[in-house]
Protein backbone atom coordinates (compact mmCIF):
# COMPACT_ATOMS: atom_id res chain seq x y z
CA UNK A 1 0.00 0.00 0.00
CA UNK A 2 2.79 2.44 0.89
CA UNK A 3 4.57 1.78 -2.40
CA UNK A 4 1.32 2.25 -4.33
CA UNK A 5 0.68 5.58 -2.61
CA UNK A 6 4.23 6.74 -3.36
CA UNK A 7 3.72 5.96 -7.05
CA UNK A 8 0.41 7.85 -7.05
CA UNK A 9 1.97 10.88 -5.36
CA UNK A 10 4.86 10.83 -7.83
CA UNK A 11 2.39 10.86 -10.72
CA UNK A 12 0.43 13.71 -9.16
CA UNK A 13 3.64 15.66 -8.67
CA UNK A 14 4.50 15.11 -12.31
CA UNK A 15 1.13 16.51 -13.33
CA UNK A 16 1.94 19.79 -11.62
CA UNK A 17 5.63 19.96 -12.44
CA UNK A 18 5.38 18.77 -16.06
CA UNK A 19 1.86 18.38 -17.45
CA UNK A 20 3.06 17.43 -20.94
CA UNK A 21 5.04 14.49 -19.54
CA UNK A 22 2.06 13.40 -17.45
CA UNK A 23 -0.21 13.54 -20.50
CA UNK A 24 2.11 11.30 -22.48
CA UNK A 25 2.45 8.78 -19.65
CA UNK A 26 -1.34 8.55 -19.45
CA UNK A 27 -1.55 7.80 -23.18
CA UNK A 28 -3.57 10.93 -23.90
CA UNK A 29 -3.04 13.74 -26.38
CA UNK A 30 -2.27 17.16 -24.88
CA UNK A 31 -4.63 20.02 -25.66
CA UNK A 32 -2.58 23.19 -24.96
CA UNK A 33 -5.41 25.52 -26.02
CA UNK A 34 -8.16 23.91 -23.94
CA UNK A 35 -7.85 26.23 -20.93
CA UNK A 36 -9.53 29.57 -20.30
CA UNK A 37 -7.26 32.61 -20.64
CA UNK A 38 -6.63 35.39 -18.16
CA UNK A 39 -7.32 38.74 -19.79
CA UNK A 40 -7.69 42.33 -18.56
CA UNK A 41 -11.14 43.76 -18.04
CA UNK A 42 -12.49 40.97 -15.86
CA UNK A 43 -14.81 42.09 -13.06
CA UNK A 44 -14.68 39.97 -9.94
CA UNK A 45 -18.00 38.79 -8.55
CA UNK A 46 -18.33 37.81 -4.93
CA UNK A 47 -19.20 35.38 -3.49
CA UNK A 48 -18.95 33.52 -6.84
CA UNK A 49 -15.21 34.12 -7.26
CA UNK A 50 -14.43 32.69 -3.82
CA UNK A 51 -15.10 29.29 -5.41
CA UNK A 52 -13.27 27.13 -7.92
CA UNK A 53 -12.76 28.10 -11.59
CA UNK A 54 -12.39 24.72 -13.31
CA UNK A 55 -11.94 26.14 -16.83
CA UNK A 56 -8.50 27.42 -15.77
CA UNK A 57 -5.49 25.17 -15.43
CA UNK A 58 -4.15 26.17 -12.01
CA UNK A 59 -5.74 27.63 -8.90
CA UNK A 60 -4.82 28.00 -5.26
CA UNK A 61 -6.23 29.12 -1.92
CA UNK A 62 -3.38 30.15 0.33
CA UNK A 63 -3.69 31.05 4.03
CA UNK A 64 -0.77 32.25 6.15
CA UNK A 65 -0.73 33.79 9.58
CA UNK A 66 0.76 34.43 12.99
CA UNK A 67 -0.67 32.70 16.05
CA UNK A 68 -0.66 33.74 19.69
CA UNK A 69 -0.88 30.62 21.86
CA UNK A 70 -1.17 30.62 25.64
CA UNK A 71 2.62 30.71 25.93
CA UNK A 72 4.36 33.99 25.03
CA UNK A 73 6.15 32.65 21.95
CA UNK A 74 4.60 33.43 18.53
CA UNK A 75 4.01 30.76 15.89
CA UNK A 76 3.46 30.88 12.14
CA UNK A 77 1.15 28.68 10.09
CA UNK A 78 0.48 28.04 6.42
CA UNK A 79 -2.31 26.16 4.62
CA UNK A 80 -2.48 25.91 0.83
CA UNK A 81 -4.88 24.00 -1.41
CA UNK A 82 -4.06 23.70 -5.12
CA UNK A 83 -6.38 22.62 -7.91
CA UNK A 84 -4.57 21.49 -11.08
CA UNK A 85 -6.22 20.56 -14.37
CA UNK A 86 -3.83 18.36 -16.39
CA UNK A 87 -3.50 18.78 -20.15
CA UNK A 88 -5.54 15.70 -21.01
CA UNK A 89 -8.45 14.84 -23.25
CA UNK A 90 -11.48 15.73 -21.16
CA UNK A 91 -13.95 13.90 -23.40
CA UNK A 92 -12.67 10.58 -22.05
CA UNK A 93 -15.74 9.07 -20.31
CA UNK A 94 -13.70 7.04 -17.82
CA UNK A 95 -14.31 7.98 -14.19
CA UNK A 96 -10.59 7.40 -13.61
CA UNK A 97 -9.49 10.21 -15.96
CA UNK A 98 -7.76 12.75 -13.66
CA UNK A 99 -9.69 15.83 -14.78
CA UNK A 100 -8.63 17.77 -11.70
CA UNK A 101 -5.95 17.06 -9.11
CA UNK A 102 -6.05 18.51 -5.61
CA UNK A 103 -2.84 19.11 -3.65
CA UNK A 104 -2.49 20.55 -0.15
CA UNK A 105 0.46 21.77 1.91
CA UNK A 106 0.37 22.68 5.61
CA UNK A 107 3.09 23.89 7.94
CA UNK A 108 3.77 25.22 11.42
CA UNK A 109 6.73 27.48 12.25
CA UNK A 110 7.87 27.15 15.86
CA UNK A 111 11.21 28.73 16.83
CA UNK A 112 11.51 26.32 19.77
CA UNK A 113 11.60 23.42 17.31
CA UNK A 114 14.01 25.32 15.08
CA UNK A 115 12.67 23.75 11.89
CA UNK A 116 9.47 23.73 9.90
CA UNK A 117 6.83 21.13 10.79
CA UNK A 118 5.00 20.36 7.57
CA UNK A 119 2.86 17.85 5.70
CA UNK A 120 1.29 17.41 2.27
CA UNK A 121 -1.53 15.52 0.59
CA UNK A 122 -2.74 14.88 -2.94
CA UNK A 123 -5.66 13.16 -4.65
CA UNK A 124 -7.57 13.29 -7.90
CA UNK A 125 -10.95 14.98 -7.64
CA UNK A 126 -13.92 12.68 -7.24
CA UNK A 127 -14.69 9.35 -5.59
CA UNK A 128 -15.57 11.28 -2.42
CA UNK A 129 -11.85 11.84 -1.75
CA UNK A 130 -11.23 15.38 -2.96
CA UNK A 131 -13.20 18.30 -4.38
CA UNK A 132 -13.12 22.04 -5.06
CA UNK A 133 -16.61 23.54 -5.29
CA UNK A 134 -17.70 26.39 -7.52
CA UNK A 135 -19.54 29.45 -6.19
CA UNK A 136 -17.99 29.46 -2.71
CA UNK A 137 -14.83 28.21 -1.03
CA UNK A 138 -15.15 24.54 -0.21
CA UNK A 139 -11.99 22.61 -1.00
CA UNK A 140 -10.95 19.38 0.64
CA UNK A 141 -8.70 16.32 0.45
CA UNK A 142 -9.80 13.49 2.74
CA UNK A 143 -10.18 15.09 6.19
CA UNK A 144 -8.25 18.27 5.28
CA UNK A 145 -10.54 21.14 4.32
CA UNK A 146 -10.99 24.87 3.91
CA UNK A 147 -14.69 25.77 3.91
CA UNK A 148 -16.38 29.14 3.66
CA UNK A 149 -19.41 29.83 5.85
CA UNK A 150 -21.45 32.88 6.78
CA UNK A 151 -18.92 34.22 9.28
CA UNK A 152 -15.76 33.47 7.31
CA UNK A 153 -13.79 30.25 6.86
CA UNK A 154 -13.02 27.11 8.82
CA UNK A 155 -9.75 25.26 8.25
CA UNK A 156 -9.38 21.67 9.46
CA UNK A 157 -5.92 20.13 9.01
CA UNK A 158 -4.47 17.17 10.89
CA UNK A 159 -1.33 15.07 10.63
CA UNK A 160 0.90 13.22 13.06
CA UNK A 161 2.75 16.34 14.25
CA UNK A 162 0.02 19.00 14.36
CA UNK A 163 -3.74 19.60 14.26
CA UNK A 164 -5.33 22.87 13.10
CA UNK A 165 -8.96 23.79 13.79
CA UNK A 166 -9.09 27.48 12.88
CA UNK A 167 -11.87 29.98 12.25
CA UNK A 168 -10.84 32.82 9.92
CA UNK A 169 -13.10 35.88 10.14
CA UNK A 170 -12.77 38.64 7.50
CA UNK A 171 -12.46 42.18 8.85
CA UNK A 172 -11.82 43.88 5.51
CA UNK A 173 -13.19 43.68 1.98
CA UNK A 174 -11.30 41.67 -0.67
CA UNK A 175 -8.22 43.44 -2.01
CA UNK A 176 -8.24 43.00 -5.80
CA UNK A 177 -4.62 42.82 -6.91
CA UNK A 178 -3.25 44.39 -10.09
CA UNK A 179 -5.87 45.98 -12.34
CA UNK A 180 -9.12 45.12 -10.53
CA UNK A 181 -7.94 41.55 -10.02
CA UNK A 182 -5.99 41.10 -13.27
CA UNK A 183 -2.40 40.59 -12.03
CA UNK A 184 0.38 40.60 -14.64
CA UNK A 185 3.33 38.26 -14.01
CA UNK A 186 5.42 39.42 -16.96
CA UNK A 187 5.50 41.68 -20.02
CA UNK A 188 3.25 39.34 -22.02
CA UNK A 189 -0.44 39.99 -21.21
CA UNK A 190 -1.32 36.28 -20.98
CA UNK A 191 1.31 35.66 -18.27
CA UNK A 192 -1.10 36.70 -15.58
CA UNK A 193 -3.58 35.55 -12.97
CA UNK A 194 -6.85 36.65 -11.49
CA UNK A 195 -5.89 37.45 -7.92
CA UNK A 196 -7.43 38.85 -4.77
CA UNK A 197 -6.39 38.87 -1.12
CA UNK A 198 -8.18 38.95 2.23
CA UNK A 199 -5.74 40.57 4.68
CA UNK A 200 -6.22 40.93 8.43
CA UNK A 201 -8.32 37.82 8.94
CA UNK A 202 -9.04 37.30 12.65
CA UNK A 203 -7.93 33.79 13.67
CA UNK A 204 -9.40 31.80 16.55
CA UNK A 205 -9.51 28.10 17.32
CA UNK A 206 -7.30 25.31 18.58
CA UNK A 207 -3.83 24.01 17.80
CA UNK A 208 -2.94 20.44 18.72
CA UNK A 209 0.54 19.00 19.03
CA UNK A 210 1.51 15.64 20.47
CA UNK A 211 -1.22 15.01 23.06
CA UNK A 212 -1.74 18.65 23.95
CA UNK A 213 -4.36 21.02 22.51
CA UNK A 214 -4.40 24.76 23.22
CA UNK A 215 -6.54 27.72 22.28
CA UNK A 216 -4.94 30.17 19.86
CA UNK A 217 -5.75 33.52 18.29
CA UNK A 218 -3.98 35.57 15.68
CA UNK A 219 -4.09 37.32 12.32
CA UNK A 220 -3.94 35.77 8.86
CA UNK A 221 -3.83 36.57 5.15
CA UNK A 222 -5.70 34.66 2.43
CA UNK A 223 -4.73 34.73 -1.25
CA UNK A 224 -6.84 33.22 -4.02
CA UNK A 225 -5.40 33.05 -7.54
CA UNK A 226 -6.31 31.24 -10.74
CA UNK A 227 -4.55 31.14 -14.09
CA UNK A 228 -3.75 29.03 -17.13
CA UNK A 229 -0.35 30.58 -17.99
CA UNK A 230 1.08 31.87 -14.74
CA UNK A 231 4.77 32.06 -15.62
CA UNK A 232 6.57 33.89 -18.39
CA UNK A 233 8.98 31.57 -20.22
CA UNK A 234 11.95 33.45 -18.71
CA UNK A 235 10.85 32.92 -15.11
CA UNK A 236 12.73 30.51 -12.85
CA UNK A 237 10.95 31.55 -9.65
CA UNK A 238 9.49 34.39 -7.65
CA UNK A 239 9.78 36.22 -4.34
CA UNK A 240 6.54 37.30 -2.61
CA UNK A 241 5.53 38.95 0.64
CA UNK A 242 2.15 39.62 2.22
CA UNK A 243 2.28 41.83 5.33
CA UNK A 244 -0.53 42.75 7.72
CA UNK A 245 0.63 46.13 9.02
CA UNK A 246 -0.10 47.09 12.61
CA UNK A 247 -2.08 50.20 11.64
CA UNK A 248 -4.60 48.12 9.63
CA UNK A 249 -2.92 48.59 6.25
CA UNK A 250 -1.94 45.65 4.02
CA UNK A 251 1.06 45.32 1.70
CA UNK A 252 1.67 42.71 -1.01
CA UNK A 253 4.80 42.74 -3.19
CA UNK A 254 6.32 40.26 -5.62
CA UNK A 255 9.03 39.98 -8.22
CA UNK A 256 9.60 37.41 -10.98
CA UNK A 257 13.21 36.27 -11.41
CA UNK A 258 15.14 35.27 -14.53
CA UNK A 259 18.05 32.81 -14.68
CA UNK A 260 20.59 35.52 -13.90
CA UNK A 261 18.85 36.16 -10.57
CA UNK A 262 17.55 39.56 -11.56
CA UNK A 263 13.93 40.62 -11.69
CA UNK A 264 12.26 41.03 -15.09
CA UNK A 265 8.84 41.88 -13.61
CA UNK A 266 7.44 43.05 -10.29
CA UNK A 267 4.28 44.42 -8.77
CA UNK A 268 2.21 44.81 -5.67
CA UNK A 269 -0.29 46.95 -3.82
CA UNK A 270 -0.64 48.89 -0.58
CA UNK A 271 -4.08 49.38 0.92
CA UNK A 272 -4.22 51.92 3.71
CA UNK A 273 -6.38 51.41 6.78
CA UNK A 274 -8.90 53.91 5.36
CA UNK A 275 -9.29 51.81 2.20
CA UNK A 276 -7.20 53.93 -0.17
CA UNK A 277 -5.26 51.57 -2.44
CA UNK A 278 -2.20 52.08 -4.58
CA UNK A 279 -0.95 49.54 -7.12
CA UNK A 280 2.80 49.58 -7.82
CA UNK A 281 4.33 49.45 -11.29
CA UNK A 282 7.31 47.11 -11.87
CA UNK A 283 9.84 49.96 -11.68
CA UNK A 284 8.52 51.00 -8.25
CA UNK A 285 9.25 47.65 -6.55
CA UNK A 286 12.69 46.51 -5.38
CA UNK A 287 13.82 43.51 -3.31
CA UNK A 288 17.34 43.77 -1.84
CA UNK A 289 18.63 40.70 0.01
CA UNK A 290 20.44 41.42 3.28
CA UNK A 291 21.09 37.91 4.61
CA UNK A 292 21.18 34.37 3.22
CA UNK A 293 20.53 30.97 4.82
CA UNK A 294 21.79 27.66 3.42
CA UNK A 295 19.65 24.56 3.92
CA UNK A 296 21.62 21.73 5.56
CA UNK A 297 19.34 19.20 3.81
CA UNK A 298 19.22 20.40 0.20
CA UNK A 299 22.11 22.85 -0.05
CA UNK A 300 19.76 25.50 -1.46
CA UNK A 301 20.60 29.07 -0.52
CA UNK A 302 17.66 31.32 0.33
CA UNK A 303 17.78 35.09 0.92
CA UNK A 304 15.68 35.05 4.10
CA UNK A 305 16.12 38.72 5.10
CA UNK A 306 15.37 41.66 2.82
CA UNK A 307 14.92 45.34 2.40
CA UNK A 308 11.85 45.91 0.22
CA UNK A 309 10.92 49.18 -1.46
CA UNK A 310 7.58 50.09 -2.99
CA UNK A 311 7.24 53.69 -4.03
CA UNK A 312 8.16 55.66 -0.92
CA UNK A 313 7.61 52.69 1.38
CA UNK A 314 10.66 50.88 2.74
CA UNK A 315 10.57 47.91 5.12
CA UNK A 316 13.14 45.51 6.54
CA UNK A 317 11.91 41.90 6.42
CA UNK A 318 13.26 39.39 8.96
CA UNK A 319 12.24 35.73 9.44
CA UNK A 320 10.72 34.32 12.60
CA UNK A 321 13.34 31.57 12.13
CA UNK A 322 15.66 30.63 9.29
CA UNK A 323 14.68 27.01 8.65
CA UNK A 324 11.28 27.31 6.97
CA UNK A 325 12.05 25.17 3.93
CA UNK A 326 9.25 23.05 2.42
CA UNK A 327 10.18 19.79 0.71
CA UNK A 328 7.07 19.04 -1.35
CA UNK A 329 8.62 16.83 -4.03
CA UNK A 330 6.11 14.05 -3.29
CA UNK A 331 3.14 16.18 -4.43
CA UNK A 332 4.34 19.20 -6.39
CA UNK A 333 7.84 18.23 -7.47
CA UNK A 334 9.68 21.12 -5.86
CA UNK A 335 11.34 22.52 -2.73
CA UNK A 336 10.80 26.11 -1.66
CA UNK A 337 11.09 28.43 1.35
CA UNK A 338 7.95 29.87 2.87
CA UNK A 339 7.79 31.31 6.33
CA UNK A 340 6.66 33.79 8.91
CA UNK A 341 8.39 37.18 8.87
CA UNK A 342 8.36 40.49 10.73
CA UNK A 343 8.41 43.88 9.02
CA UNK A 344 10.35 46.76 10.57
CA UNK A 345 10.77 50.47 9.99
CA UNK A 346 14.05 51.16 11.68
CA UNK A 347 13.99 49.38 15.05
CA UNK A 348 10.19 49.28 15.29
CA UNK A 349 8.14 46.24 14.27
CA UNK A 350 5.28 47.54 12.10
CA UNK A 351 3.81 44.35 10.69
CA UNK A 352 3.76 40.57 10.47
CA UNK A 353 3.27 38.32 7.48
CA UNK A 354 4.77 35.69 5.23
CA UNK A 355 7.58 35.48 2.69
CA UNK A 356 7.66 32.96 -0.17
CA UNK A 357 10.84 32.14 -2.13
CA UNK A 358 10.62 29.75 -5.09
CA UNK A 359 13.13 28.62 -7.70
CA UNK A 360 16.21 28.65 -5.45
CA UNK A 361 16.47 24.87 -5.29
CA UNK A 362 15.68 24.37 -8.98
CA UNK A 363 13.81 26.47 -11.56
CA UNK A 364 10.09 26.16 -10.96
CA UNK A 365 7.68 25.24 -13.73
CA UNK A 366 3.92 25.77 -13.52
CA UNK A 367 3.01 26.27 -17.17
Amino acid sequence: MAATRRRLLAALGAALASPHRFARSAGERAHPDSFAEVRPGYRMRFPHDHGSHPAFRLEWWYVTGWLRPASPRPLGFQITFFRVRPRLRHDNPSAFTPRHILIAHAALSDPERGRLIHAERAARAGFGLAAADEGHTRVRIDDWSLVQHEGGYRALISWNEARFDFLLAPRQAPLEQGEQGYSRKGPEPLSASYYYSLPHLAVSGTLGRDRHTENVSGTAWLDHEWSSQYLDERAVGWDWIGINLEDGAALMLFRMRARDGGAFWAGGALRRADGRTRAFAPAEVAFTATREWRSPRTGARYPVAWTVDAGRERLAIEPLMDDQEHDTRATSGTIYWEGAVRARRGARVVGHGYLELTGYWRPIRLA
